[in-house]
């Protein structure tokens, strides 16, 4: 699954790009935040002990990312987008008010995908991963309305430790729907990390849960090759039926036939699931200083 790390390792590598200086790598990322995560654990448990209860539980909601760890490492305490991804023969379709990502190759895919709960377990770690790095502007945080800028990825297994920063520069900087993320965007930006698990070929393009599996079609129809992906979360915030997304994936890759005629195509179907974590500047820049301020000590 994707992790907050993944998500720092992006942001790290596209505001070290703006800086001009050299990026952590994602190991040196993981043991900085484990060290970051304690220290706020034992500010949290500064003080009286009639107060440690209340400072721990007010702590976490103020960062969102350890919130989201709260279970784990706060005991005491009581993620959009659609988008084709097209073959280089097929013809790109507009796109719609949801978002949509790209894939580094020319190919379309969806930026969101089904984020994970947490657990008391800790998760095996993962070293390779599809993945996908998507880039939004943040317009109302409470109500978690982003607008997409930018998404780059990939279907083929890549090394987290460098294809993470490297989908997350093409992403923000190569996106051609996109100018390229400047700096002064920064602060507005939320990243969200996609690690793309379980692919198998379904039965048929009905054979798939809503909610649970992205899709990958492909098909041949009058000679033209086609294809296009939707990522897990695409049909439930549509709004669509099983049958409604698959036409509209077709759509997408840039199939223009009758839809009602869509079943006479002979689609290639594969599902697959996806793991995600989104994390916004703010709690970057909250470990980004406590990281600066270690190194000045």
């Amino acid at each position: 699954m994707a992790t907050v790390e993944h998500c720092l390792c992006c942001f790290e590598a596209l505001v070290a790009y703006h800086e001009r200086r050299k990026p952590m790598g994602l190991s040196e990322i993981e043991k900085s935040w484990v060290e970051y995560i304690n220290t706020v654990d034992e500010n949290d448990g500064d003080g009286d002990d009639d107060d440690q209860e209340a400072n721990v539980s007010s702590k976490a909601p103020q960062i969102p990312a350890l919130r989201r760890l709260a279970a784990v490492t706060l005991p005491s305490s009581t993620t959009s987008s659609s988008t084709s991804l097209a073959t280089s023969s097929s013809s790109t379709s507009a796109s719609t008010s949801s978002s949509n990502t790209t894939l580094q190759s020319g190919i379309s895919t969806p930026a969101t995908s089904i984020a994970s709960s947490a657990s008391p377990t800790p998760p095996t770690p993962v070293y390779e991963s599809p993945l996908f790095v998507t880039w939004n502007v943040v317009r109302d945080p409470d109500d978690d309305d982003v607008s997409l800028r930018g998404c780059i990825g990939t279907f083929e297994s890549q090394p987290l430790s460098s294809g993470l920063p490297s989908y997350a520069l093409t992403s923000a900087l190569q996106d051609t729907r996109f100018h390229p993320i400047s700096r002064a965007e920064l602060p507005s930006l939320q990243v969200a990390v996609t690690l793309l698990t379980d692919f198998e070929p379904a039965a048929d393009a009905m054979d798939w849960e809503l909610g649970k599996h992205g899709l990958r079609i492909s098909f041949v129809y009058r000679g033209r090759r086609y294809g296009a992906t939707y990522l897990p979360d695409v049909p439930p915030e549509q709004g669509w039926t099983k049958e409604e997304t698959v036409v509209s994936l077709m759509r997408k890759a840039g199939w223009e036939g009758n839809k009602s005629r869509w079943r006479g195509v002979e689609l290639r179907v594969v599902r697959y699931q996806g793991k995600k974590e989104k994390l916004g500047y703010e709690e970057y820049k909250a470990w980004r200083d406590w990281v600066d301020e270690k190194k000045a000590e």
